[in-house]
Parts: C-alpha cells; structure tokens; sequence
C-alpha cells in the first residue's frame, strides 16, 4: 500500500487512468464487432459502418490503447470480409 502522499496520489491516478483505457477498449471491441458483415449481405451498410470503425479504430491507435499495427490488422480483415460480400 502507498505509504506518502505522492505515492497515493499516483495510485489514485493510474486507477483512473486504468479505467477510462478499459472503457476506450471496450468501445474498440464493440466497434469491430459492429463491423464485421452480416449474412443478409448488405455491402453498402456494412460500408458505411466499417467507416465509423475505422475512425474509432485510428482514433483509440493514435492514443496508444493499442499498437498501430493491431489496429491496421483490425482495419485489414474488415475491409477483407466487406469486400468478400460480392
């Protein structure tokens, strides 16, 4: 346990921050989720929402929640499974 008050301080802080990196990741996962394509086959939808997730893929990359190349992974086999819809 933090025995000074700068120690204390910064367990405060990290819980904090701690948390708000596993709401950003939570909302990364809900995205890909969101984005992956339908049975129904709807190109021009799964499109129009693989564009929101690639911006809050980007986003959450360019905060260092993730590694930039996990993100361009992501991005990639979406854009693979949509453009496998045809």
């Amino acid at each position: 346990m933090a025995n000074s008050a700068q120690a204390k301080k910064r367990a405060r802080q990290s819980e904090t921050q701690r948390q708000h990196n596993a709401s950003l990741r939570s909302e990364l996962r809900t995205a890909i989720k969101k984005a992956k394509p339908t049975a129904t086959g709807d190109k021009k939808a799964a499109l129009e929402i693989f564009r929101k997730s690639v911006s809050v893929i980007d986003s959450i990359a360019d905060k260092k929640i993730i590694h930039k190349n996990k993100a361009a992974r992501h991005k990639s086999r979406l854009n693979a499974a949509i453009k496998a819809l045809a």
